[in-house]
C-alpha cells in the first residue's frame, strides 16, 4: 500500500497510544491503559490519567516504532488528539507530539477524537462511502454523525441529552457491585441472563419524545430504573439475579441505539453506516445493529473490538486522510480543547 506514513498519539483519556499507519494500513498500535489505576476510584481520577500518560509516553512510543520496523525520521507527519477529553490528559499527548514534530521538522494534525472513532475503520474496511451515517458509543459520547467528508464534512444529528451509554454502563456496575469498568462485567454477566426477564425502559422514544428529540439518547431514566428495581429487591428481601438485570438492562441500551440509529440512515437516505466508539465493541450492541441494518438493506461496517476503544492508530489514519485531502497542518501553538465539536475535524 501507498499513502503517508503518519504517526498518531492518543492520550484523551485513560489509554496512552500510539499508532502507526503507511495510508489505510496499519503498521503498528501500541496501547498502555491506565485503568487498573483508576479502578478503585469506580472511574477515571484526572489527575492519575495525566501522571500516567506522562510516565508511558516513551515506552509506547518505543514500542509502536520497533512493531511499524521503522525509525522515527522516516514518518512524513505526526497527527494528535486536540480534543474533546481530559484537559491534563490531552495536554500531555499534545506536549509530546509538539515536540516530535519540531524536532522532526514534520507538520503536524491536531485532530479530533470522534472523529477517529469513525476514520479507524477505514483500517478494517477500505474507503469509507460519502456520506455515511456513524454511530459513535463511547463512555462520554452517544452520537448520530452524518460524515459527507471524514477530512472535513460532518454534522451531528443526535447526540445523548444526559448520561452517555458506556457512562450508564459504568454507573449500572456499580449499583450491581461490578468492577470497573462496567461495560466487559455487564457485556459478559448478559450472557448468562435473561434480556427479557425485566422491562427497563427505552429512553426518550415515546410519540411525545420522538417530536422533539427523534435522534437524540437518554439513559439517565434507565440508570434511574436499575437502581429503583435493585433497592426495591433489597427492601423486600428478594434476590437479585445479576444476570438478569444485566441482560435486561443491555437489552435497553442496544434495542435504542439501535433503533435510532435506523431510523436515522433512513431518514437521511443513508445506504451505510459505521458503529464506532468504545461501546462499539459490545457484543449485543454489534449483533443487533448487525440483525437491524441487514433488515434495513443498510450495509453495516463495524472496526474490529481492538480498533473500537480509544488507540493511536484511529489518529494516525484520520491523518492520514487529511493529509491526502490537502488539509493545511496545524499550527504549532495549538492548544488543547476539552469540549472539542465534532464538526470541526482539524484544530
Amino acid at each position: 500500500m501507498s499513502g503517508p506514513l503518519v504517526l498518531g498519539i492518543e492520550s484523551s483519556c485513560d489509554e496512552t497510544s500510539v499508532g502507526i499507519v503507511r495510508g489505510a494500513e496499519l503498521l503498528a498500535n501500541e496501547v498502555a491503559s491506565s485503568v487498573a489505576a483508576h479502578a478503585r476510584f469506580g472511574g477515571v481520577v484526572p489527575e492519575v490519567a495525566s501522571r500516567a500518560h506522562l510516565e508511558a509516553m516513551t515506552p509506547t512510543l518505543e514500542r509502536a516504532l520497533s512493531s511499524a520496523g521503522i525509525e522515527l525520521a522516516e514518518v512524513d507527519a505526526i497527527a494528535v488528539t486536540a480534543g474533546p477529553g481530559l484537559m491534563g490528559s490531552l495536554v500531555v499527548g499534545l506536549a509530546a507530539a509538539k515536540a516530535l514534530a519540531s524536532a522532526l521538522g514534520k507538520p503536524l494534525y491536531g485532530l479530533n477524537h470522534l472523529v477517529g472513532h469513525v476514520a479507524v475503520d477505514i483500517l478494517d474496511h477500505g474507503p469509507l462511502p460519502e456520506p455515511v451515517l456513524a454511530l459513535l458509543v463511547s463512555g462520554g459520547h452517544s452520537q448520530l454523525l452524518l460524515v459527507r467528508d471524514i477530512t472535513g464534512d460532518i454534522t451531528e444529528v443526535g447526540t445523548t441529552i444526559d448520561d452517555a451509554a458506556g457512562e450508564a454502563y459504568d454507573k449500572v456496575a456499580r449499583l450491581l457491585g461490578l468492577a470497573y469498568p462496567g461495560g466487559p462485567e455487564i457485556d459478559r454477566l448478559a450472557q448468562q441472563g435473561n434480556p427479557k426477564a425485566i422491562a427497563f425502559p427505552r429512553g426518550l422514544t415515546a410519540r411525545h419524545d420522538l417530536a422533539r428529540h427523534r435522534f437524540d439518547y437518554s439513559f439517565s431514566g434507565l440508570k434511574t430504573a436499575v437502581a429503583r428495581y435493585v433497592e426495591q429487591r433489597e427492601r423486600d428481601g428478594e434476590p437479585i439475579s445479576v444476570p438478569d438485570v444485566s441482560a435486561s438492562f443491555q437489552e435497553a441500551v442496544a434495542d435504542v441505539l439501535t433503533a435510532k440509529a435506523v431510523d436515522a440512515a433512513r431518514h437521511f437516505g443513508v445506504d451505510h453506516l459505521v458503529l464506532g466508539g468504545g461501546v462499539a465493541a459490545n457484543s449485543r450492541l454489534r449483533t443487533l445493529m448487525a440483525e437491524r441494518a441487514a433488515a434495513a438493506g443498510i450495509e453495516l461496517r463495524r472496526p474490529r473490538p481492538g480498533l473500537c476503544t480509544d488507540n493511536g492508530a484511529m489518529i494516525a489514519v484520520l491523518g492520514a486522510q487529511v493529509m491526502e485531502a490537502g488539509r493545511p497542518p496545524s499550527s504549532p501553538t495549538i492548544s488543547a480543547d476539552s469540549g472539542m465539536p465534532v464538526e470541526r475535524v482539524l484544530a
